[in-house]
């Protein structure tokens, strides 16, 4: 027997489900995190006098904390276990982000962004890698994407907070909210260890405890590697690795160029402040029926076929909201641009797991989210060039087209892993 079918077996679908309700309050957590810079930019740049240049650094300060958290993620995930990795980020997040209301000037502010970030890169490669590992073949795909929309919830939830109680009570208690993020360690600590990785990091004994039962079954064993990272670059897994780290490079460059600067997108278009802040409130409710999609048609038409085609209808969308001036159709065409490059991010995080086996998926993953944390980095100053000339909307055409490129690689260079075991 497979592990796959003995998780299938023995790990019951009310376990997956509370497993999979867990790591979306920790993936709403993670999204609010991130997603603050959106809508307290413009107060900070207003208290302390920023240029766009200045901004940008605070904004890019986050996705290097992130870079440095994909990177140790995979590594700490596969050494030590995803159940510490998953707490120790978990950490991160809630400490220094609270921290972060606290900061005086822009140095700190940017220093407590950075090690926010940490957590914040650490905890969704952690989280998504132990969820790959624990729930049944049939519904690991639409639980990913599922686990991926509730992204948008914690967008949501941080951007009708900041646009209604924040604008009250100011940018700071904005970053405190997210302390109530803290009553999530209690579960945390009491899950068990991924019984995939139990299994092959230990033996049949170790699962059984996880999973407390007795499997009078043979479990098939597991590949063991001594060089994970060496191993996503071997003939065998080259092109799926590449094609992974375009895709997430793609997908994190067009969504944090766009929805860093998304406020500044519409007031350049004559939109007051106040408007613009709700007109990205409502892009960011256009998340979620992006990912609700995603998730139907991930188990309907396939998981290489959806990305690319989600990554085309991003591209077209893109275009066309680059195209517009109306402000009707203006917030028609973010929505649209929204829910597509949404139903991309979904996507991507239930294909990934799913290209390589469990002695480097957590290395995979965390490679991975290293390409979306570089695209991070440097997005939000690729589009402070268009801010500096005024011209911000040819930003999406560039966004536009890198969407097309990245959906050409899926195409040519994608695996389909609809209903295969993973290992």
């Amino acid at each position: 027997m497979k592990i796959d079918e003995v998780i299938s077996k023995y790990v019951t679908s009310q376990k997956q489900r509370k497993l999979l309700t867990l790591f979306s309050l920790a993936w709403m957590l993670d999204a609010a995190g991130v997603m603050l810079m959106t809508f307290t930019l413009g107060s900070i740049i207003k208290e302390w006098h920023l240029t766009a240049v200045q901004a940008s650094s605070i904004a890019s300060s986050t996705f290097m904390g992130m870079l440095v958290g994909a990177l140790t993620s995979g590594l700490v995930a596969d050494l030590v276990g995803r159940k510490l990795a998953m707490n120790l980020y978990l950490a991160f997040t809630i400490v220094f982000t609270v921290l972060n209301g606290t900061a005086q000037t822009p140095l700190i502010f940017g220093a407590l962004r950075f090690l926010s970030g940490v957590g914040y890169g650490g905890l969704m490669p952690s989280v998504n890698t132990y969820l790959s590992e624990s729930v049944s073949i049939r519904v690991r795909g639409r639980y990913l994407v599922l686990l991926e929309a509730s992204w948008a919830v914690g967008s949501i939830l941080i951007a009708w907070y900041a646009v209604t109680l924040g604008t009250a009570f100011g940018w700071r208690s904005v970053y405190y909210v997210l302390g109530v993020g803290a009553l999530l360690f209690i579960p945390f600590l009491l899950l068990p260890e991924s019984p995939k990785y139990a299994f092959a990091k230990r033996d049949k004994d170790e699962l059984e405890r996880v999973l407390q039962v007795k499997i009078v079954e043979d479990i098939e064993p597991v590949e063991k590697r001594s060089v994970p990272v060496a191993a996503l670059l071997e003939k065998t897994y080259l092109k799926r690795t590449l094609m992974v780290w375009i895709a997430w490079f793609v997908v994190s460059f067009v969504y944090y160029g766009l929805f860093t600067w998304l406020p500044k997108f519409f007031a350049s278009a004559g939109i007051s402040e106040a408007r613009s802040l709700w007109f990205s409130f409502f892009m960011m409710l256009a998340q979620l029926p992006g990912y609700l999609s995603a998730a139907y048609f991930i188990e309907k038409i396939g998981r290489k076929t959806s990305l690319a085609v989600y990554f085309f209808g991003t591209a077209a969308a893109a275009l066309g909201f680059s195209l517009v001036n109306e402000t009707s159709s203006l917030v028609i065409m973010g929505l649209i641009t929204s829910f597509f490059c949404l139903g991309v991010w979904g996507l991507v995080y239930a294909y990934t797991p799913e290209l390589f086996p469990t002695t480097f998926r957590g290395t995979a993953n965390g490679s991975a989210s290293v390409m979306a944390r570089i695209a991070g980095i440097t997005a939000p100053y690729f589009t402070a060039i268009f801010v500096g000339k005024e011209n911000l909307f040819a930003a999406l055409v560039w966004f536009a087209l890198f969407s097309a490129v990245a959906a050409v690689f899926v195409l040519l260079w994608g695996v389909e892993t609809k209903g295969i075991s993973t290992g």
